[in-house]
């Protein structure tokens, strides 16, 4: 199989043209070569697709596949889509639960409303740029793309930084802030397990590509990364009206932990029966886990996105974790 990866270099970009290359496929990636490495034996292409002419190294070829993670602005997309349409067989576009119209009912699956994004839009928020850009892939593809819709997406090259920030918090030992309930059902995909199913399934359309709600356990995440960092780190399981009374904020303070009720809730609670009966296998989380602490330990510290701006680090700093321990007088597990 011929794959072409536009990106490459990058978190789910990487990963999939990793995962190709084991399979022994022929990987071409188009970048602009400014950040990140590809794997051996990899073709790799230059080129900026927001310039004029930018695709230019694209004008020959033909692939059995396209896997495009972009999330800029939608005409870019659809840029690239039409520039390759007579030349592929089939369209991934790695898109994200987030083009679902708020509010959302935890639950809903793929028919859900998406906000309303034009295909030829310039570049706006995230969330509008990857439904806009759904939009302008699928006019030029059609029945021949696939819009996998992804939720959280953890395991090795992480660069948001949640599961890395879990397991450097474990890794420092202490009392360590745990938000409840312990048995919170978490939904997530390992970028691994994701990659499979781009270059695997035969669906089209849009599809939720994450793991089943309860997959793991916010108990169970954290005690995977107590146990892999081997650290002396104390669970204090804190009720969630509590943390949230402090202004800490689910998500982006306590990354991964959006807790019942929450207007968020739904990123933790998409229907994938899609998914699964289109062939979507998931890792246990203590693979995934037990892996990310190994990359993380081997490359140091959280890449940057490559070629795209810097997001809002994660998580809480050690003073206000502190402070909210001692308010809340959280009991060890």
């Amino acid at each position: 199989m011929r794959l072409l990866v536009l990106g490459g270099t990058g978190f789910v970009g990487g990963a999939t043209a990793a995962e190709a290359v084991r399979r022994g496929w022929s990987v071409t990636v188009f970048n602009r070569g400014l950040h990140g490495t590809a794997p051996a034996g990899v073709h790799r292409l230059r080129g900026d697709r927001t310039a004029p002419d930018g695709l230019a190294a694209l004008a020959d070829g033909e692939w059995d596949v396209v896997v495009d993670t972009w999330d800029g602005a939608p005409r870019v997309a659809g840029a690239a889509a039409a520039a390759l349409a007579d030349r592929v067989g089939r369209y991934v576009y790695v898109s994200s639960g987030s083009v679902y119209a708020e509010p959302v009912t935890p639950g809903s699956d793929e028919d859900a409303p998406t906000i309303d994004a034009a295909p030829d839009a310039d570049e706006a928020d995230y969330a509008r740029n990857k439904s806009g850009a759904e939009r302008a892939v699928h006019a030029v593809f059609g029945d021949r793309a696939l819009l996998a819709r992804a939720g959280l997406i953890l395991g090795p090259g992480e660069d948001i930084g949640r599961l890395p920030w879990w397991l450097t918090r474990a890794a420092r030992g202490g009392d360590m802030l745990a938000p409840g309930p312990v048995d919170l059902p978490v939904q997530y995909v390992d970028v691994r397990d994701l990659a499979a199913f781009l270059l695997e399934s035969g669906a089209s359309g849009p599809v939720n590509v994450v793991g089943r709600t309860g997959h793991t356990t916010m108990g169970d995440l954290l005690d995977a990364c107590v146990t892999v960092t081997g650290s002396d780190a104390r669970l204090r399981w804190t009720d969630p009206d509590a943390i949230l009374a402090a202004g800490v904020e689910p998500w982006n303070d306590l990354p991964i932990w959006i807790p019942e009720g929450h207007e968020y809730r739904w990123l933790q609670e998409c229907d994938v029966t899609r998914a699964y009966a289109a062939g979507l296998a998931c890792r246990p989380v203590a693979e995934t886990v037990a892996d990310t602490w190994a990359w993380l330990r081997e490359v140091g510290t959280v890449p940057p996105r490559a070629g795209r701006p810097q997001r809002v680090p994660v998580g809480l700093d050690p003073a206000r974790e502190a402070a909210l321990l001692a308010a809340t007088g959280a009991a060890p597990a």
